[in-house]
């Protein structure tokens, strides 16, 4: 089994992890400009979903057979993450944008990071550093001039409970991905992405009904910002690099930044989704847009550069970190009877 040997607290994992954190944002921020010409050629949205995460999980086969220990080590932990990290957050994301604004449900989506540190705080007890909770203010300030939310505050109850929906099922997968790592039985990493995007793939196979799809569209072409290529290369992009590259580089970099940090280097993706819509798509990107991508920038900056919260020792940590003293101060006690002792026998 993998295990990464820098630790998250240590300068290099931290560089390492922050590396592979933003691999993973700029691959996710791509899934939508890859998709958008397939869903404008003539499949729908629910489709292209399942071909992304289906095909992801067909490429990633081999590791989950080499890793295929894991479905007896965690099968809960594998299950949770297929069932949130995967088609929990694309499911909850669909159904919230077929009845508000997309910019509203991809803000509500994204207050995840925002989420996930009242989670650890509150539910684990674990402390949070100011720089992490900082940044995740700034990122979601930044996120709003984003997607612009201004423009579509319509109100429809149930959307907004389904982005929410979304932004839980977000938490869950930073949860889960640094949960596989701990306890006696650790999984690979790699095995969490292959088998949370199986188990995904299976369950969005029963939502969608993919066989109602018109696949014969994916030999034909597509239009891309005024260029016609091959619908195949939106296809292949959107499962080899939106879905198995982001979900690998992203599960493996919780291990090396806590949770709360990778959630909020995370709301990259939308700066990322919003600049590559611009470049490939010729949609319009505006200075509202702009400036909300400086201040996700600055967020996610100093969500990482952040010194990590000081940890509560462990009564074991405790107990080795204080055995040189505990030793001296059972020896001094030794001393001190032995001296009584001796000044008595003296007396007498």
């Amino acid at each position: 089994m993998h295990r990464s040997t820098a630790s998250p607290t240590h300068p290099s994992g931290r560089t390492l992890g922050l590396g592979l954190a933003l691999v993973s944002a700029f691959a996710f921020g791509g899934s939508g400009t890859a998709a958008k010409p397939l869903i404008e050629a003539g499949l729908s949205p629910l489709h292209v979903v399942w071909l992304r995460v289906t095909g992801a999980a067909v490429a990633l086969l081999p590791i989950a057979y080499r890793h295929r220990d894991a479905v007896l080590r965690r099968p809960g932990l594998l299950l949770g993450f297929g069932l949130l990290a995967v088609a929990g957050v694309q499911a909850c994301y669909f159904a919230a944008i077929s009845r508000i604004p997309v910019g509203v449900a991809l803000l509500i989506e994204y207050l995840g990071p925002p989420l996930l540190i009242g989670y650890v705080k509150f539910v684990q007890r674990k402390p949070i550093s100011r720089g992490a909770a900082v940044g995740a203010g700034v990122a979601v300030a930044g996120l709003a001039c984003v997607v612009e939310v201004w423009n579509g505050l319509s109100f429809d109850a149930l959307g907004v409970l389904f982005a929410l929906g979304a932004a839980c099922c977000q938490v869950g997968y930073f949860v889960l991905a640094d949960a596989g790592r701990r306890g006696e039985r650790p999984v690979d990493p790699l095995a969490v992405s292959a088998y949370g995007l199986l188990i995904g793939a299976v369950v969005l196979t029963a939502l969608t009904r993919p066989w109602q799809a018109d696949w014969g569209k994916l030999g034909g072409s597509v239009v891309m910002n005024g260029h016609t290529l091959p619908a195949v290369i939106p296809a292949a992009w959107m499962v080899l690099i939106a879905t198995v590259l982001a979900y690998l580089t992203g599960v493996v970099s919780v291990g090396y930044l806590s949770p709360p940090v990778a959630g909020v280097v995370a709301n990259l993706e939308a700066v990322v989704a919003t600049v590559l819509a611009w470049v490939l798509l010729g949609e319009h990107l505006g200075l509202p847009q702009i400036t909300g991508g400086l201040l996700v920038l600055a967020g996610a900056f100093a969500a990482q550069s952040s010194k990590p919260a000081a940890v509560e020792a462990t009564p074991e940590a405790a107990a080795a970190s204080g055995s040189r003293e505990a030793r001296e101060r059972v020896a001094a006690s030794e001393r001190g009877v032995s001296g009584r002792s001796s000044r008595t026998s003296r007396g007498d």
